[in-house]
């Protein structure tokens, strides 16, 4: 049976994370305003139930939201409000209603707004909403994050509140299934990755994770390509699934536009399931 297939009597799901880089000037080149219609025609062409992005000014969510019509979206700016980049969680509106929805700090104070945490460079922020899904029933909480790209300390740290409010939020509803997703900033082999996998209890619980990568037809290669492409590295971009869900398939989206990509970060599409 072809990977594509299985489970598609079940409850399914397809979910994308895309860091589309910042909008600044010094990208000459490679500026948003050209990028934008990529970016759209790339999430169009997955056309995933439900999509992260990172690094995303408030023009660039707005630019997103003319191209996708059928997308609605959560999520404040790392400086509150609409300040600044968004962790965004955009969710087909056809398919999936709002629950409920909130923000933290990646911090030692994660209620503050715009706070640093432990050896940030830049304030960080984990947006997580509550979706039904209209015709099943089913909720799925989701989770989007960016981890920072200077702190180790932060990196942890970061992760370690992530999986304590996934935990927290898994023990008020029991029922739910969760995804984490997310610009981790960390190869698959990174203390902050190799806990978010469950494989250092030392460092305290976390959720039952899968790694959308373990099931990723060939090598995963590098999803931070710097506006250059190629495959060369190991990935920094992830998706992960909370029992009950679990990952049927992911893939690696690698497409350019005459030699030009939508970001300097290729975008991971997976789907998931629930028997």
């Amino acid at each position: 049976m072809n990977q594509k297939q299985a489970g598609t009597d079940a409850f399914k799901l397809k979910v994308m994370t895309f860091n589309l880089r910042t909008h600044t000037a010094n990208d000459e080149g490679n500026e948003w305003v050209q990028r934008a219609p990529w970016a759209v025609e790339t999430v169009a062409a997955h056309a995933p139930s439900i999509f992260g992005v990172q690094e995303a000014y408030l023009l660039m969510l707005e630019d997103l939201q003319q191209g996708l019509p059928d997308y609605r979206r959560i999520g404040q700016g790392r400086r509150g409000a609409e300040e600044d980049e968004h962790c965004a969680i955009f969710y087909r509106s056809d398919e999936f209603e709002v629950l409920e929805q909130g923000q933290f700090w990646l911090s030692e104070t994660p209620e503050t707004v715009g706070s640093l945490g432990w050896d940030s460079d830049y304030p960080r922020i984990c947006t997580w909403g509550r979706f039904r899904h209209r015709s099943s029933g089913e909720i799925v909480r989701v989770y989007n994050t960016h981890f920072d790209h200077i702190g180790e300390a932060a990196r942890i740290e970061g992760a370690k509140l992530v999986g304590t409010v996934m935990l927290k939020h898994a023990t008020t509803y029991p029922e739910d299934s969760a995804v984490l997703m997310g610009d981790m900033n960390g190869e698959p082999s990174d203390q902050p990755l190799r806990y978010l996998r469950g494989e250092l209890p030392e460092e305290g619980a976390v959720p039952v994770l899968e790694d959308a990568y373990r099931r990723l037809n060939g090598a995963s290669g590098r999803t931070f390509h710097d506006f250059a492409g190629g495959m060369e590295g190991e990935p920094i971009d992830y998706i992960f699934a909370q029992n009950p869900l679990t990952v049927w398939w992911s893939e690696i989206d690698r497409r350019h536009f005459g030699g030009k990509y939508p970001s300097d970060h290729y975008p991971l599409i997976a789907e998931l399931g629930k028997s």
